[in-house]
């Protein structure tokens, strides 16, 4: 009877994360005002909006964020993508606090962050948020 609670607890408790994970996936959130450090502030370009997509080698959403984020940039004026890979920087991970890739942070112009998205954006919303930072024609 105690086997069959503990498993009845853990399948609750699994569920209970899997449905918190999914539902922050792929949101776009505002961020705090900080540094970015030389890595991340040398992609960005100095008019419009750079979005910088911080991936690892074998991350499958990695891959679908990137086609993504260029179509993007491709058809929207002042829209940049860049991507940089932390598989062997562990360090600037923790530095810019990324849990999980990907991880999309949206810098403008003068080098602030503008909004972060973890885990594959979902377009619509990631070009709404946008839109503000763009300039009138978008």
């Amino acid at each position: 009877m105690v086997g069959v609670l503990v498993l009845v607890g853990t399948l609750v408790l699994a569920s209970a994360v899997g449905v918190t994970m999914k539902a922050r996936d792929g949101r776009v959130r505002a961020t705090r005002e900080s540094a970015l450090p030389p890595e991340v502030a040398a992609l960005v370009r100095p008019a419009g909006v750079t979005l910088v997509q911080l991936s690892t080698t074998f991350c499958a959403p990695c891959r679908h964020t990137r086609v993504l984020l260029s179509d993007l940039a491709t058809r929207t004026d002042g829209l940049h993508h860049a991507e940089l890979d932390l598989t062997e920087r562990p360090d600037l991970a923790r530095e810019l606090s990324v849990l999980r890739t990907p991880t999309t942070i949206a810098v403008d112009g003068t080098g602030r962050e503008i909004l972060r998205v973890g885990g594959v954006p979902a377009r619509d919303e990631l070009l709404a948020a946008l839109r503000p930072h763009l300039g009138p024609s978008q």
